[in-house]
């Protein structure tokens, strides 16, 4: 029985990690990005996403160490955070690269 919870507390804190990575890279991805272009592509302000990404961010961090101990409450948290953050990736995220087009050098094979 220990090693079945053993692998889930170690199963849960890997999805964790990841969940944490992919929260930080829409963060980061939001503050590189112009408050300009969020006007621009006709989305909403830097700061709300900003704030968004920051908060789901922070609740991924706070959810890492404690997977099962505290029962579901971390999970769902986590859950609705990484969720936050996939919206910003895979909406906003396309939406500023659009606005912004290709700028910079740009080679035989596309931009670097």
């Amino acid at each position: 029985m220990a090693l079945i919870t053993w692998s889930q507390t170690i199963l849960f804190v890997a999805l964790s990690l990841v969940a944490f990575g992919i929260e930080l890279w829409a963060l980061v991805d939001c503050a590189r990005n112009k408050t300009t272009d969020f006007q621009r592509a006709f989305k909403r302000t830097k700061g709300f996403w900003l704030g968004v990404t920051g908060a789901a961010a922070a609740c991924g961090f706070l959810a890492i160490p404690y997977p099962i101990g505290l029962g579901l409450l971390p999970i769902f948290i986590q859950l609705i955070a990484v969720t936050a953050a996939c919206v910003y990736l895979a909406d906003v995220r396309p939406a500023l690269k659009s606005v912004r087009g290709t700028t910079g050098n740009t080679g035989p094979y596309g931009p670097w």
